[in-house]
Order: structure tokens, then C-alpha cells, then sequence
């Protein structure tokens, strides 16, 4: 028969689709598994409207049949099959899709899933095909054809013999060459596996015959030989490869506990259960279902640079993508899981989603509803939130702090810090909740641990007046306490800052300016001792045992320490205040020593009370070795 010519400037288009449009040989089976459930789909529909053919849905396969000695996988359907006419409509010019006119056909109709849109799939498969063949029988007619390629020269289109109505598509696999192992596609293993990933859910049966094994009887004679060996008889027998419903189109009430977990730890791979199962139906502008996890167990890479968030993302049960990134904030990146959606608008090889608003509305709705679950895992199961906490709590500092604190709003009350008085984790609302009349901010502290933060003098005195102080233990707390500057309008404040807005009483406060101006030339003195390392020396309010500490204007230590330690750092200074405690005996040594007009000495003190306020806020001292002899200098 005369070769016909594919039309829409095929020979390009051929090439582009085999060559460029598809990043994945393995996908053309998953674009024929597609096809073939389309084909069935629209027989199932035609035959429930019109009545004629008496099959149920149960009725209806697919099949698979791998010939390794012909070198052909062969695919079979009882769907709708094609007549001549649609042969050369729906294969005879390339991106034309039957599939796409019957969807908009039947928009109104519930339960029809139609997976295909663009008719490119099929030609999918001359990434890993020398020859295709087509033969298919339509439904309500006597004629079958059979269609036949070897790719851009064209094709053949002649009658054929078929009895039943359906598709069979036969492909000849390439040769075998050093990059490519095409006889993969042949391997009972590597065809389950593909199944499975990008085809465990379409609708109907996928079956195809496996090779199995029976223990050959042998008598207790047989046994009883040292040589003995079992013998087993091999068999061919039929197996149904996909699982067909997805669990998360069950409803809520067919699906058990046991079954969300069982299914998380198959198909993520984890051994123990999910913290949470969040299983969700949305109808609307975009519809969809999602099923997602929230991990017991930080995941082992998760801090590593080889981790890629994401969910799954099925399109009416075909595996899109197995990470789509765009569903899911960076500050999530731990939850895991997959979308289901038919709505998506996908690129012409259904490889990667189209930057769409339905996407935007998917993700912004799953980050509200992860946002959602966790307080309410946090007001009703607080040991349970605690727990999940300590594992993902970093991430939600983190996403506080990213873009400019664009997300600390949205992130403010999941977020929890190390209370002095309670000695747990709190929220910002259970703060507030506690606070003093008469206190105007939030007080937190920044160290490398809880046990160091509450050994500063800077928060000596906070907590002798019973004030509440939020522990900061990880370099990003204070860059996401920043970022959100208040919770319900109530400002954060560093126990270090300058000016902790606490009122003295008058008579405390005449007392305090008398002292500070009476030592006002000692301060100087002091200052200019230190030849620049502060800002100003003044007499403490703070203090109550210690002798000396920090106090910022600004930038604080915390952040010059953190931000210093960074790659690209450079030399970050905060605004360092060298705050005195005027009644320890320390201060009168530093008196003495101005009195008598022992510079030498002064300096040294002045020195060493630097140092020591150094160490205190865990920085390191610039000349270790002299402050050393001077420590051996005041003992000897």
C-alpha cells in the first residue's frame, strides 16, 4: 500500500517531539498506559448513553505483552478502538487528540477522567521504537485497520484481521547500543516498575503475564541425598500490575489509620508512622485532592544540600512529576506527599506544569491548610506538636526570616522559644497571655544554649522582677524575631539592648543620674582606656552579682557573631555599650586606680572587664595571652 505523509510539517515536528520535547524515554509507556485508558473511558461512556455493548466496567484491561526473541512490547485495550477516518485524524497528523474533543464534549458529565489533551503522547514512543504498528477494530464496526510506521517518512494504513473491538499497539524495540539498553523495556522487573510509578492508578486493570514458580514434589528418598537439590517448575500466569483506586479518591470512611500509614511508609520509604496525615478534597476553581504526611523523624538528608522538597503530582492518577517544588513553601519543604489534579495546565509533553494561576491556587491552599492542621495540633495534642517542634521548628524560623520577613505573619504562631519561667517551649500568644501590666516588650536572650543564656547578667535582673525571657538558641531566632518585629503589637526587645523601657522609681532614678554623673569623668577615663573598642561606658542598671556586660545599641553581638561567621560576612560591629555594676567591688578597684592616677592600671582593668564582657557573650578575645598574664599578674 502507497505511503501517506504525516501532515502539520511532521518530519519537523517527529523530530522535535522524540528528540526534545520528552527529558525520559521511560515515559512513553506511561503515554500508551494513558492513551489505552482514554480509548476505554470513552467506550465505557458511549455504551452507557447509547447502551450496546453489555460490558461492565470491570470488564475492560489493558494489557501488556513484552516478546523478548521478536523484540516487541505490545499493548492491548478493549477501548473504543478507531476507524480509518480517526486513524488518519488522530495518527496521521501529529498533536491532533480525539481524547481532548471528547472531554469538551462531555464537561458536564460526573466521573470522567480523560487523561490525554495534546495527541503527542502516542509518538512518544519512537524514542525507543524502530516500528510501530496499530491495529484496531471501532466500536460498531465490522472493518478493523492496521496502521504502520517507521517514523517521519510516513505511514501505511490498510484493513486488517481483528475480531474484537479495541487498540493493539505493537512496538519493535531499537537495537541495543552502548547508551542505550532498549531490551530494558522487555524485562518483566523494569515493566512492573514503571507501572507502578507513573501508572499504579489509572482505573482499570494493567495486566500482564508473570513468570512464577512452584516447589517440585520430591519423596523423602530424594531428600534424604546429599546432593539434593529443590527443583522448581516455572509458569506463566496473569497479573493485574496496578492498584488501580488511589487511596486518597477513597472515601475518608473506607480508609483506616493503619492504611494512611502502611501507604506512607511504602511509598516514602520511612519505617515508622507519619507525625500527621492530612487527606484533603477541594472543588472550585481548580479541583484536586492531596494526601499529605508530616514526618515522625527528620528525614536523614533534610539539612543537606542533596534534599529537594516537593509533592507528587498526579494528573487524574498519572504520575506527572514525582517533586513538584512550586507546591510547597521552602519553610514546609519537610512535608511530604502528593496533589491529584485534572484541572492542571500542563506543557505539551505533561512532563512539568505551565506557570499557571491554578497552580498559585493549589499551593497557597495546601500551605493554609498545613498552616491549619498544625494548630490545631498544637491546641488539642500539645505533646505531639511539641515533639514535631523540636524536629521542624528551625525551617519555620528560617522561612520567619527568608524574602524579607514576607512569610513571619503567616508563620508567627507556629513558632515556639524556650520560656525562662515555664522551662518549655512556648507560642508568642501564651506570652502575651502572661505578661505584666505594666511591661512594654517582649524580652528574649540569644546564646548557644539554654543552660549558657541563663547564666547572663543581662537577664539577671529581668528575672528578679519576675519579667518573662524568651530563650534564643539557633543563629537564625534573632534575624526572625527582626523580621517580625511585634506580636499583637507588643515590640521584641534583647535583654542586652540599651534601653529595656523598664521605669525606676523616682527616688531610684535620682540615685542612679547622681552616681553617673558624680563617675562621669571615670567613665570617660575608661572609655578612652579601651581605645575604641565601645561606644560609651556607663554605669549598669542591670547588673545585680556580675561585674560587667554588654549592652548594644542597634545591630546586637548575637547578629555581628552570626553574620561575621557567614562566607561573604566581611567585618560586622554592633554598637557595643561596656555596662559597669557600680556596687560590686570590682568598681571601687576601678576607682582607686583612677584616684591615684594609675593609668597603667586603669588600662589594664579596663582590659580585662572588656575581655571578661567578651567571653561572657561567647566572642573570642583578640590577645588571649595577655589577658592571661594579666589574670596571673592580680593573683601573684
Amino acid at each position: 500500500m502507497a505511503k501517506k505523509q504525516f501532515q502539520a510539517e511532521s518530519k519537523r515536528l517527529l523530530d522535535l517531539m522524540i528528540h526534545s520535547i520528552y527529558t525520559n524515554k521511560e515515559i512513553f509507556l506511561r503515554e500508551i498506559v494513558s492513551n489505552a485508558s482514554d480509548a476505554i473511558d470513552k467506550r465505557y461512556f458511549k455504551n452507557m448513553s447509547e447502551g450496546g455493548s453489555g460490558l461492565s466496567r470491570e470488564d475492560y484491561a489493558i494489557h501488556i505483552i513484552p516478546d523478548k526473541e521478536a523484540r516487541t512490547l505490545t499493548i492491548t485495550d478493549n477501548g473504543i478502538g478507531m476507524t480509518q477516518e480517526e486513524l488518519e485524524e488522530n495518527l496521521g497528523i501529529i498533536a491532533n487528540s480525539g481524547s481532548l474533543e471528547f472531554k469538551s464534549e462531555h464537561e458536564a458529565q460526573e466521573d470522567i477522567d480523560i487523561i490525554g489533551q495534546f495527541g503527542v503522547g502516542f509518538y512518544s514512543a519512537f524514542m525507543v521504537s524502530k516500528d510501530i504498528k496499530v491495529r484496531t477494530k471501532a466500536d460498531g464496526s465490522d472493518v478493523a485497520y492496521e496502521w504502520e510506521s517507521e517514523g517521519a517518512e510516513g505511514y501505511t494504513i490498510e484493513t486488517c484481521d481483528k475480531d474484537e473491538v479495541g487498540t493493539e499497539i505493537i512496538l519493535t524495540l531499537m537495537d541495543d547500543t552502548e547508551d542505550e539498553k532498549y531490551s530494558q523495556y522487555l524485562e518483566e522487573y523494569r515493566l512492573r516498575e514503571l507501572i507502578k510509578r507513573y501508572s499504579d492508578y489509572i482505573r482499570y486493570p494493567i495486566k500482564m503475564e508473570v513468570e512464577k514458580s512452584t516447589l517440585v514434589e520430591a519423596s523423602e528418598e530424594e531428600k534424604a541425598k546429599e546432593d539434593y537439590e529443590p527443583q522448581y517448575d516455572t509458569y506463566l500466569e496473569e497479573e493485574t500490575l496496578n492498584s488501580m483506586v488511589p487511596l486518597w479518591k477513597k472515601n475518608k470512611s473506607e480508609v483506616t489509620d493503619e492504611d494512611y500509614n502502611n501507604f506512607y511508609k511504602e511509598k516514602y520509604y520511612d519505617y515508622t508512622d507519619p507525625a500527621k496525615v492530612i487527606a484533603t478534597h477541594v472543588e472550585g476553581v481548580c479541583t484536586y485532592d492531596a494526601l499529605l504526611f508530616i514526618p515522625s523523624n527528620v528525614p536523614y538528608n533534610y539539612f543537606s544540600k542533596e534534599f529537594k522538597k516537593g509533592l507528587q503530582l498526579y494528573s487524574s492518577g498519572v504520575l506527572i512529576m514525582d517533586k513538584c517544588e512550586d507546591l510547597l513553601p521552602d519553610y514546609f519543604g519537610f512535608v511530604r506527599g502528593l496533589v491529584d489534579s485534572q484541572d492542571l495546565s500542563l506543557n505539551i509533553s505533561r512532563e512539568m506544569l505551565q506557570q499557571d494561576r491554578q497552580v498559585m491556587a493549589i499551593a497557597q491552599r495546601i500551605e493554609k491548610k498545613i498552616t491549619s492542621e498544625l494548630m490545631d495540633m498544637q491546641k488539642k495534642d500539645r505533646e505531639k506538636y511539641d515533639e514535631f517542634y523540636k524536629n521542624f521548628g528551625l525551617p519555620l524560623k528560617f522561612g520567619m526570616y527568608e524574602n524579607y520577613g514576607m512569610n513571619a505573619d503567616k508563620l508567627k504562631d507556629l513558632v515556639m522559644f524556650y520560656s525562662s519561667s515555664e522551662k518549655k517551649a512556648v507560642t508568642f500568644a501564651e506570652y502575651v497571655g502572661r505578661m505584666k501590666e505594666d511591661q512594654k516588650y517582649i524580652y528574649y536572650a540569644c546564646g548557644d544554649s539554654i543552660e549558657k543564656i541563663g547564666k547572663m547578667p543581662q537577664i539577671e535582673m529581668l528575672l528578679d522582677q519576675g519579667y518573662e525571657v524568651l530563650y534564643c538558641t539557633d543563629d537564625v531566632d534573632e534575624f526572625a524575631l527582626k523580621s517580625l518585629m511585634k506580636y499583637d503589637e507588643k515590640e521584641f526587645r534583647s535583654a542586652s539592648d540599651d534601653d529595656l523601657g523598664i521605669e525606676q522609681s523616682e527616688e531610684a532614678k535620682k540615685e542612679s543620674e547622681a552616681k553617673n554623673e558624680e563617675n562621669k569623668d571615670l567613665m570617660t577615663a575608661i572609655k578612652d582606656a579601651l581605645d575604641g573598642k565601645v561606644n560609651a561606658v556607663k554605669l549598669s542598671t542591670r547588673l545585680k552579682s556580675h561585674p560587667v556586660c554588654f549592652s548594644t545599641e542597634g545591630i546586637s553581638l548575637e547578629m555581628e557573631k552570626v553574620l561575621n561567621a557567614q562566607p561573604m560576612g566581611g567585618d560586622v560591629k554592633a554598637d557595643k555599650v561596656l555596662e559597669i555594676n557600680g556596687s560590686h567591688p570590682v568598681f571601687d578597684a576601678l576607682k582607686k586606680a583612677y584616684e591615684d592616677k594609675n593609668n597603667d592600671k586603669l588600662k589594664k582593668y579596663a582590659n580585662l572587664l572588656y575581655d571578661q564582657a567578651m567571653l561572657i557573650e561567647g566572642m573570642t578575645i583578640e590577645d588571649p595571652v595577655e589577658f592571661a598574664r594579666s589574670i596571673c599578674e592580680l593573683m601573684v
